[in-house]
């Protein structure tokens, strides 16, 4: 089950010249083991399954090499999808008049700058796979995809509430 990380989002430090306060909400993917993890553990199976095939193969039943190398390939690759997504998360950063959500993916990061004064923050309904939706002039950001749906209830809340004191919109 994926959470907040550390709970529920805690204010940033911030100025208190600003119209918003400033504030940040980090989400990560629930994962048990790291990139750095996930390869010693395929190191040490790979290396007691083969070393087992091994053993056959020198007894005279070769198949049981080959199917070892199969599976290594098999695990190896899960174990590296697995290590490519471990460390994917979404930041939202609300400061110096601006929203920032930053999303990282894999390999793949991008940022949108949202105007906090315009930005809508909505829930399309109550259902298991409903996201965030951040909308300001015209530009659209989905958020909230490592949350149990109790928690974007209180991600919106917190949006919500923390976008109110400089909104333009009624």
């Amino acid at each position: 089950m994926d959470e907040l990380e550390a709970g529920l989002p805690a204010p940033a430090a911030g100025g208190a010249a600003l119209a918003f306060p400033a504030r940040e909400w980090c989400m990560k993917r629930n994962c048990s083991l790291s990139p750095r993890q996930a390869l010693l553990v395929y190191a040490l199976l790979s290396a007691a399954t083969l070393g087992i095939a091994l053993v056959f193969t020198l007894r005279g039943a070769w198949m049981v090499l080959a199917f070892a190398l199969v599976e290594s390939a098999a695990v190896g690759a899960a174990l590296y999808y697995y290590a490519r997504h471990a460390l994917d998360r979404e930041c939202l950063r609300l400061a110096d008049g601006c929203l920032l959500v930053q999303r990282h993916d894999g390999v793949h990061s991008s940022e949108l700058r949202l105007d906090p004064r315009h930005t809508r923050v909505t829930l399309a309904d109550l259902g298991m796979r409903t996201l965030v939706v951040l909308e300001a002039r015209g530009q659209r950001a989905e958020v909230g995809r490592f949350l149990v749906p109790a928690a974007r209830l209180e991600l919106a809340a917190q949006l919500r509430q923390a976008l109110r004191p400089g909104s333009l919109l009624a």
